[in-house]
């Protein structure tokens, strides 16, 4: 499998030259049918356009492309390459993210267990230093290290809904009419 530690740092200076910021690079599936999954944000607005996705897709691409070409291919099976915005119910990949993050609902698997949780569920209230503290359902807050989360993303709530409008509604009525049109 692909060095997703190395293939990070050729990914993100390519995120960087366009203006976003580098949210996740995994890579999915096996030798014969593998993705690799880049996410990516504009800082200031925390989403990208289909055309910034293309944008970073063609970076990519023309990087991986030159290294293979130099016989240095990172990925040394075929790959389908997949760019996109984190999505509203996003991964939290990085730890500034709690803390942008506070107030949501969040889904937290910890690699080993604390107490008797391996999983912890409810409203992020935010980082301090490398801790995580979340208010978890029925048990209250509880404060994880970073470190020791394996993975984590927020929950869709009408609360998330709210704090994720899309950048642009325009063309949403035609897409409503055509919709209407094929019932």
């Amino acid at each position: 499998m692909a060095d997703i530690a190395a293939l990070t740092r050729l990914i993100e200076p390519e995120a960087q030259a366009l203006g976003f910021a580098l949210v996740r690079v995994a890579m999915f599936g096996g030798k014969s049918d593998s993705t690799l999954q880049v996410m990516a944000e504009r800082p200031d607005t925390r989403q990208l356009t289909i055309d910034d996705c293309a944008d970073l897709s063609r970076r990519i691409s023309d990087r991986l492309d030159a290294l293979e070409a130099q016989g240095a291919d990172p990925i040394e099976h075929e790959y389908r390459l997949e760019v996109s915005s984190p999505g509203i119910d996003r991964p939290l990949t990085r730890l500034q993210d709690y803390a942008d993050w506070a107030g949501h609902e969040a889904r937290l698997k910890l690699a080993t267990p604390v107490g008797e949780r391996k999983q912890l569920t409810g409203d992020l209230q935010g980082i301090d230093g490398e801790q995580v503290t979340i208010d978890v359902r029925g048990a209250g807050p509880m404060t994880v290290p970073f470190a020791q989360i394996a993975d984590a993303k927020l929950l869709m709530t009408d609360r998330l809904i709210a704090a994720t409008q899309p950048l642009s509604a325009d063309g949403a009525e035609d897409l409503e009419e055509e919709a209407e049109e094929l019932n």
